[in-house]
């Protein structure tokens, strides 16, 4: 049940992989829902926003997002033009028609120095312009909507788009050997699971929870660490063993966007507030190596 169950939830970005999963879940618990895909409505264009969010919502999730980390380095107007402009806009818009506003964030707003999983209130400080932009857009929603929640995660992986466990399943099944970085750390987040909790926040959405929260992957571990528990698990499941991984240095794999080395984020506060129980990302990596793997077949 939403928090107004006479005015329906506005999915925004619901051809991406969070949004995919938001849109098949309250589909299958029969939530109002109405869903545009980045098609059908561009968030940087102020007009079309006010007028698509203006239309009697009572929950709009901005699910929409430019997420190329390393090309937003050298798209960094476009990047600030969804990742800010766009998040403002529908702000804005959420404000003017009374709608609360769940917006999705990222651990890239952190440094990674800190050495201890972030809270809401450590100091941002991005390395890159995704961040910066992500940063930004965060800073806009707070300035114009009272009414927001603002949901940071990490290393969302899922059935949708382009992820790090569809890569490797890609990579392993071309290569004999993989070179991982294994000193860089965060917390996997299954889309399925993001999507949980964004329902969760829809269904209690009032002034006494309005604010920022981190919801992500409860176990800690590197990218080398969880590419080991990807091919685990396709060996698990179907007994065909992966490549090779061999650990190396971020400073052997150089990007064009600088990255955290620990962007490890502390979630109790969104488990408190929201009654859900810590992410298992392990369980829902078998789940959607089970699909993925599937579809192979």
């Amino acid at each position: 049940m939403l928090a107004d169950p006479d005015r329906p939830l506005l999915l925004l970005g619901c051809d991406g992989q969070v949004g995919r999963e938001v849109r098949r879940l309250a589909d299958a618990r029969g939530l109002p829902i109405a869903a545009l895909a980045r098609g059908q409505l561009d968030i940087t264009q102020r007009l079309e926003v006010m007028e698509a969010v203006g239309r009697g919502y009572g929950v709009v999730v901005n699910a929409a997002a430019y997420t190329a980390v390393d090309r937003a380095e050298s798209e960094a107007a476009k990047a600030m033009a969804v990742n800010r402009d766009g998040a403002g806009h529908i702000a804005e818009a959420c404000q003017a028609s009374g709608a609360a506003l769940i917006h999705l964030s990222t651990d890239y707003v952190f440094d990674g120095a800190k050495g201890v999983p972030y809270r809401e209130d450590d100091s941002v400080h991005p390395l890159n312009v995704y961040g910066s932009s992500k940063q930004a857009g965060e800073a806009a929603v707070r300035a114009v909507c009272a009414g927001h929640v603002i949901l940071r995660t990490s290393w969302v992986f899922g059935a949708a788009g382009a992820n790090f466990v569809k890569t490797m399943l890609r990579l392993g099944s071309e290569r004999a050997e993989l070179s991982v970085v294994a000193d860089q750390f965060g917390c996997p987040t299954p889309a399925a699971a993001l999507a949980e909790a964004v329902l969760a926040v829809a269904e209690r959405l009032d002034p006494g929870v309005y604010g920022t929260y981190h919801c992500a992957g409860a176990e800690r571990t590197s990218w080398y660490d969880f590419a080991g528990a990807i091919f685990a698990g396709q060996q698990a499941l179907t007994g065909r063993a992966g490549p090779e991984l061999r650990p190396i240095a971020t400073a052997d794999y150089p990007t064009a966007a600088r990255r955290p080395v620990d962007s490890t984020l502390d979630s109790s506060l969104f488990q408190a507030t929201f009654g859900l129980g810590p992410i298992d990302w392990r369980g829902g990596l078998i789940e959607l190596l089970r699909t993925l793997l599937a579809a192979r077949t």
